[in-house]
């Protein structure tokens, strides 16, 4: 039991040593849901045909997390997530029905 709480105190501290402080559970979690999406956004753009498209889809996304990429605040990283999501499935239905994206991806 000492060696666990030994780890954790040196992956502590380490982060500590960095500036940074471990994440709460909470935090984790929307970090989770976070990459979630990212990944949900990934998938669903490798299955558009046209390479212009699927890179300007890209690149928006990724401008989106980047720029928000340092929120700390959990009502606001609840906001941001939904409100991706919701943004992410309106653009995925309309180039789903202007025939851009070829297939529905599993969810």
């Amino acid at each position: 039991m000492h060696g666990y709480a030994a780890i954790a105190t040196k992956a502590s501290l380490r982060l500590r040593m960095r500036g940074k402080s471990p994440l709460g559970l909470d935090h984790f979690i929307q970090r989770q849901r976070a990459l979630t999406l990212w990944r949900e956004v990934l998938r669903s753009t490798a299955a558009i045909s046209d390479v212009t498209t699927k890179n300007d889809m890209r690149q928006f996304a990724r401008a989106e997390f980047e720029q928000h990429k340092n929120v700390t605040d959990l009502q606001h990283i609840r906001y941001l997530i939904s409100t991706g999501k919701v943004q992410f499935d309106t653009m995925k239905g309309t180039l789903i029905n202007s025939g851009v994206l070829n297939e529905r991806a599993p969810r």
